[in-house]
């Protein structure tokens, strides 16, 4: 890593910042050293590459993820075709496109996660320049130093770090774009990882990410069937439950022969926003807020009609009388004390 980007970094079991160490550096490269938060964490760096793996007992579901990948990763890339050709599809093509919803800028900052050997990587870094920033996590180094060579002649700058999806190591806001696509299925807890995106991503920034999904339309069906049978990957729910409040402009997706799933979305505060007090026009009259709220004791059939008859004599909505008259009640009552 470099020396200037410690300050991105958070502890990502607190989200304080934290203080670089320096054992050895060459140039504006940290080859050894420590991150050391104040609320006593520390992660090392060794060959330039900071572990912010968190919580270091990984869930079970996460820690076999891993494992796979370390037993894997020196053959991840011969083999990761077969998906693309069981399926008509050309890899670079299919990729080039999930890469493209980003409508990434060269000066963009943009964070892959489980970015394994860097295929989606050299897409993305070939949209960004000397300008933008890329930063490139992984859970499993080994699979993650296969993308060292493919990124090392692209001018944009790229951080590669070791560090668990669901408890990211960076402060709030600070990234463009966030993408992930393959291994989302498997986390321990899809929705601290959602969560996760979206607050270290700008108000507006973008977010992709996708993986298997047999639709609901096709599981039943011989070709649902088969390929369930023959990667239980593909039994996997869609994780819309997962969404925080803050996504916007949500659209979903099902590309690779129609068994995987792409969620887009762009990043805003808080809940969607509506006017929930403007008044409804009509004999009931109120406001969203009001149905919502101002529900009252049930009264008798007689009293109901009795309230309808006498607001329409009055030209005045149910909502109004009633509110009128339940003040005038309360406050006469009230008084009487």
């Amino acid at each position: 890593m470099r020396s200037g980007e410690a300050e991105v970094y958070v502890c990502p079991a607190c989200k304080q910042g934290m203080q670089l160490r320096v054992v050895q550096q060459l140039g504006e490269a940290v080859v050894a050293g420590t991150l050391a938060c104040r609320c006593g964490a520390e992660f090392p760096i060794a060959d330039g590459i900071p572990d912010l793996v968190f919580p270091r007992q990984l869930a079970a579901s996460d820690l076999e993820a891993k494992l796979w990948y370390d037993a894997n990763a020196d053959v991840y890339d011969e083999n990761l075709h077969l998906t693309f050709d069981t399926f008509g599809e050309d890899e670079n093509k299919v990729r080039s496109r999930l890469v493209d919803r980003l409508g990434l800028q060269p000066t963009h900052r943009v964070l892959e996660l489980g970015a394994g050997s860097g295929r989606d990587s050299l897409l993305i870094a070939d949209r960004l320049g000397s300008e933008g920033r890329l930063y490139l996590q992984d859970l499993s180094l080994a699979i993650l130093r296969h993308s060292f060579p493919k990124l090392a002649a692209k001018p944009v700058p790229t951080e590669f770090h070791v560090g668990n999806a669901c408890n990211l190591p960076f402060a709030d806001g600070v990234f463009d774009a966030v993408f992930h696509f393959g291994g989302l299925n498997t986390f321990s807890d899809i929705g601290a990882f959602f969560s996760e995106i979206n607050r270290v991503s700008k108000v507006g920034g973008k977010v992709v990410v996708g993986d298997e999904s047999m639709p609901v339309w096709l599981r039943n069906t011989e070709f649902g069937r088969v390929l369930m049978n023959s990667n239980p990957l593909y039994r996997y729910e869609l994780p819309l439950r997962h969404l925080p409040v803050s996504c916007r402009e949500v659209k979903l997706e099902w590309i690779i022969g129609g068994v995987f799933y792409v969620i887009e979305y762009r990043v805003g505060e808080g809940e969607p926003f509506a006017d929930l007090d403007f008044e409804i026009p009509g004999v009931r009259g109120g406001s969203h807020r009001t149905r919502y709220y101002g529900l009252l004791e049930g009264v008798t059939p007689e009293a109901k009609a009795m309230a309808q008859a006498a607001s329409a004599n009055s030209g005045k909505s149910l909502h109004r009388w009633l509110d009128e008259a339940v003040r005038q009640a309360a406050a006469r009552d009230l008084e009487g004390k």
